[in-house]
């Protein structure tokens, strides 16, 4: 069922909200969370089917806001809230879809009429999927999250802008350039189990400015106490982790596709999957933990590694 609602309110927002479920026979609410997705128009359409596919493994309200400005540079928009309400339509998956457009100055109080529309004693999750502030637990909408979820590569400069995730962090923050690593992360774990003694030198390949490889630059470093060099590729993404071992090298490479290659010192390479992963699968990842990500917190804190060469 979907309603359109124009020059509205959140109170009659939520009229409208418990009058769908009462006329599809769902009258209680039965969500884990408040999905807050944070984006323009342009790329409204894709964030919502994203969030949609989350909400079938984590049923859930999302609202979906998007700030309208005038066409014309010299006319102020009209102070005005559209939305548009859909339960139990197929892009709602298990959940409710609220799509929120604010013109004019209601632009500026997001959060006021984003609180009303938050379900009672279930947690909020924030996403950006794209033009994520410097500062997320900062913003007036971030403020209203537990968990706040940017994504370096919608950015103009990955690398930068996790450089400004660094010094803004907050409990509570991740990024999707993370999330992206847990297939790898999980992949080299695995592997240094069965390669006995340290790691004595660590490479990561990838394309330039990447955010992903940058991350897991600075993981390793931690994790393994060595430099991490830095090597750009043609891509595409991460295309090759070697780690130096006593026993020889350790290798795990994927110049394209979802098939990789691990070679462990004195074995013959065995293929692997690992596979890029769609924004769905990374959004319902980040939506199955609520505290804060320590691992990610670690990675964004720590040094970079040695510059990267071509």
């Amino acid at each position: 069922m979907r309603i359109d609602l124009t020059d509205t309110t959140a109170s009659d927002i939520n009229k409208a909200l418990v009058s769908a479920r009462r006329a599809l026979g769902t009258p209680t609410v039965g969500r884990v969370l408040t999905l807050l997705v944070v984006t323009d128009e342009e790329d409204a359409y894709d964030a919502l089917r994203a969030a949609g596919a989350s909400a079938r493994e984590h049923p859930a309200r999302i609202l979906l806001v998007i700030r309208r400005t005038s066409r014309s540079p010299h006319r102020r928009a009209h102070a005005r809230l559209d939305a548009e309400v859909r339960v139990g339509a197929d892009d709602a998956g298990a959940g409710e879809i609220v799509v929120l457009r604010l013109y004019g100055e209601v632009g500026k109080h997001a959060d006021s009429v984003v609180l009303p529309l938050l379900l009672p004693d279930v947690p909020v999750v924030a996403w950006w999927p794209y033009g994520a502030p410097e500062n997320p637990a900062a913003d007036p909408l971030g403020a209203l999250a537990r968990r706040r979820i940017t994504d370096a590569y919608a950015s103009e400069n990955p690398v930068a802008f996790l450089a400004g995730l660094r010094r803004s962090y907050t409990p509570g923050d991740t990024d999707l350039a993370w999330t992206r690593l847990t297939l790898w992360r999980s992949t080299l774990a695995a592997a240094l189990d069965q390669v006995p003694g340290p790691v004595r030198s660590a490479t990561v390949e990838s394309e330039a400015d990447n955010p992903s490889a940058e991350l897991l630059a600075r993981w390793l470093g931690v994790r393994l106490g060595v430099e991490v060099e830095r090597v750009v590729t043609g891509g595409p993404v991460i295309t090759a982790v070697r780690l130096g071992t006593a026993a020889g090298e350790l290798s795990v490479e994927r110049p394209d596709g979802p098939l990789a290659s691990l070679a462990l010192p004195g074995r013959p390479p065995r293929p692997l999957a690992l596979q890029v992963r769609a924004l769905p699968e990374l959004l319902s990842e980040e939506l199955r933990r609520l505290d804060p990500d320590e691992a990610y917190a670690e990675a964004l804190h720590a040094e970079a590694g040695a510059d990267a060469t071509s």
